[in-house]
């Protein structure tokens, strides 16, 4: 069974806590769905609870958050000093949003609040290059998305295996080590739906909600959150038998 560290940089708003759990649930949940041999155990780095080595776990996810990389927060430094102590270990991570973004900034990335606004709702993304952690021949996958950062310059070290037209990082690839999505594959569509309602008009222009809205509700919606799992899974399982 392999050891999973949660890095939790957000939690779910006070609103949906209840029904749906932390951020850090969610990942439990999404990996059960794929039965990943996995064991986890959280660290609240935006509170100061870091690991104590890069090896502590087998493996590592960072998670979404509220906080967007600019704000350079100190448990932020300190948190990519552990992504690049952790690599140098060649144990695996995965980065979704805002774990996305601040492993590229760690890497010599560059991070900004997108010129196109906000993404939010189902978004459907376009596989590249050689993904030797995803069986068959798939093209595309579809997930929830919601950010207004995203990643404008990818990192030398980084290599894109997904993209869209909203989104040209929406999926690097580290070596044989670092996988990171902008996107949420923890996020199921009742919550996705709940999320971009609430924030609608509040943080979420109206007009992007509705539209994300429309794209939730619609008959053929549909997230391929449980095979990107089935991804993320293999990945993390393949680069600890290598490193």
């Amino acid at each position: 069974m392999m050891k999973i560290g949660i890095l939790a940089t957000g939690i779910t708003p006070d609103e949906l806590l209840n029904q749906y759990g932390t951020y850090a649930d969610m990942f439990v949940e999404l990996f059960a769905q794929v039965e990943a041999d996995f064991k986890y155990e959280v660290f609240d780095v935006r509170d100061g609870v870091f690991p104590i080595t890069p090896q502590q776990c087998e493996g590592w996810v960072i998670t979404g958050s509220k906080f967007n990389v600019d704000e350079n927060r100190d448990w932020m430094d300190k948190l990519k000093q552990l992504i690049l102590e952790v690599n140098e270990a060649g144990r695996p991570i995965l980065g979704i949003c805002f774990g996305h973004q601040i492993i590229a900034e760690a890497f010599g990335g560059k991070v900004e609040a997108y010129e196109g606004g906000w993404g939010v709702g189902l978004h459907s993304y376009s596989l590249i290059g050689d993904n030797g952690f995803i069986s068959g021949n798939e093209d595309q996958f579809a997930i929830s998305a919601m950010h207004r950062y995203q990643v404008t310059e990818k990192p030398e070290a980084a290599r894109v295996f997904a993209e869209s037209d909203f989104c040209k990082y929406a999926g690097l690839q580290y070596g044989d080590n670092i996988l990171t999505l902008q996107a949420h594959p923890e996020f199921n569509l009742s919550y996705e739906t709940d999320l971009v309602s609430l924030r609608k008009g509040a943080v979420i222009p109206d007009e992007v909600a509705d539209a994300g809205l429309a794209m939730l509700r619609a008959e053929a919606a549909a997230t391929d959150s449980v095979k990107v799992a089935g991804w993320m899974s293999a990945f993390m399982s393949a680069s600890l038998v290598k490193n």
